[in-house]
Order: C-alpha cells, then structure tokens, then sequence
C-alpha cells in the first residue's frame, strides 16, 4: 500500500511540475515568436518618433530606461529600509517573540494586496501633497509594493541562520550591530542577494502600481520630477492599439522585459551559488 502511495504522489508530482514548466515554455515561445520579428537594433536603442504610434520609426529606449530608473530606485529604497527591518526581527526582537510575529503577520497580509491597490494609495497621496505623476512617485509607490516581499524573504533566510552563532558573537564581546551586520549578514547573503533580485524582477514588471503614478513620456526622465514610460506599460498602451504595426511592437516589449526577468532570475541562481563558499558550514 505505502508503495502504491509513493508512486502515485510521485506521478502526481512528476505532472504537475512537467505542466508548469510545460505553461512557462508555452509563454516564453508565444512572446518570442511574436516579438522577435518586430525586434531590431533601432527599437532599443531609440526613442519614439513622430507617428510611432502609428506605426512608424522610432523605439521603446524611454521605457527601458524608464524601467531600469524605477526599478533600481525602489530597491535601493527597499534594502535601505527592509534590511534593517529584517535583522531587527531576527535579532533584536528574539525576546518579544508575539510581536515579531504579529509583524510577520502585517507583512503577510501586505505581501497579499494586490499592486493596483498600492498604485491607487500611491495616487491618492500624491495628490493629496500636490504631486504630478513622476518617476519619484513611482519609485516610492513601488518602495512600497515590495517592501513586504523584500523584507519577508530576507527574514526567512535569516531565520535559518545557526543561533548559536549569535550566542558565540555575544560571548566575544560583539554587540547587536556587530553580530546583526558582520555575522548574519554574512551568512545569509547568498539568500539575501537572491531576495534582492527577485524582489528587482516584480519591480520592474509591475504595470498595476505604477499605472496612475509614473505617467507616460517619449522622452528619457531627467529628474524625479520628471514623468517616466516604463516597458509593462509601453506593452500595455501599445496593445490597444488598433495599428498592427504597434501591436506587434507590444510583443517586441515583451520580449525585452521577458530577456530582463530571466536574466535577473539565472544572476540571482549563479550569485547565489557564488557567495555560498563564504558561508560558515556546519
């Protein structure tokens, strides 16, 4: 009986992981099958001209650039604030176990709000200070949106850190700082350097949170002031459209912010696996 147990959960298993993967090649060769012949040199490498809209030259570098502004932004925000965050839980609140986990909670329940919600908040403070739609906006409306992915990953990694490391960085004279920064950190970063890079692909490839709050320029953003296109929503305008031409160019889009996500995926595997060796082994 257990033997026929085993076999069917492992079939089982064996099914479901083949049909996601099955559904993540479908995806990857429907986007690139589209977009791959719309994609040329001269479309990232400039930016929209007249009549682009409608089917002539020009190219999406403002949503690249756009992208890459936002997400490179909200993650330095993110780890500046999240970091901290993260050790305070692990470190200095291991004896008020109920709030860090009513705090782990609040994130929980953050992590699960949808981003179009951040985006709406995100709108509705930025008029409330007199704000316009700017790449600035975007950036904390996002800061925001991930700051519960950032901080929950960074604390699961943390938590598998030995707590006899803290005790023996306590017993030479360390303090919290010390122990936090020079001990956990430094065991955790493979894991954090991973949290940081997943927490960089939903940044830059989100639409919903920066829908109101970005706004949407031919132009590259020169201050944070200033509106900012960015590539999910290059994709989304440009696939309403009704030119063929622009709809093909969405896919092309697509293609570029595909190539990003799974170069930011394989990077956050490889350093990983590069900063392990630096890892105390027990």
């Amino acid at each position: 009986m257990r033997k026929l147990e085993t076999i069917i959960f492992k079939t089982l298993m064996i099914l479901s992981l083949s049909m996601i993967f099955g559904v993540l090649l479908y995806i990857v060769y429907v986007i690139f099958s589209a977009g791959l012949p719309s994609l040329s040199l001269e479309m990232i490498i400039s930016t929209p001209k007249s009549g682009y809209y409608y089917g002539k030259e020009g190219g999406i570098l403002n949503s690249i650039v756009g992208s890459l502004y936002l997400a490179l932004g909200s993650i330095i925000l993110a780890i500046i604030i999240g970091l901290p965050v993260a050790l305070m839980l692990n470190i200095y609140s291991r004896k008020y176990k109920r709030f860090a986990a009513f705090y782990r909670f609040l994130l929980d329940l953050m992590w699960g709000i949808p981003s179009i919600v951040f985006g709406a908040f995100g709108f509705l403070i930025m008029v409330w200070l007199g704000m316009r739609s700017s790449l600035g906006g975007a950036i904390i409306t996002v800061t925001a949106f991930i700051l519960p992915i950032i901080i929950r990953a960074m604390d699961e990694v943390l938590k598998q850190v030995p707590g006899g490391l803290k005790e023996a960085s306590f017993s030479l004279g360390a303090g919290n700082r010390i122990t936090a920064f020079n001990i956990y950190v430094r065991q955790a970063f493979p894991g954090i350097i991973t949290a940081i890079l997943l927490s960089f692909g939903r940044a830059i490839g989100d639409a919903a949170a920066v829908l109101f709050t970005a706004g949407f320029t031919d132009s590259i953003p020169d201050s944070l002031d200033s509106p900012a296109a960015t590539l999910p929503l290059a994709v989304y305008f440009q696939l309403s459209s009704p030119i063929p031409e622009v709809r093909q160019r969405a896919y092309a889009a697509a293609v570029i912010l595909t190539f990003i996500i799974l170069i930011i995926s394989f990077s956050s595997r490889l350093l990983s696996r590069k900063f392990r060796k630096h890892q105390i082994k027990f």
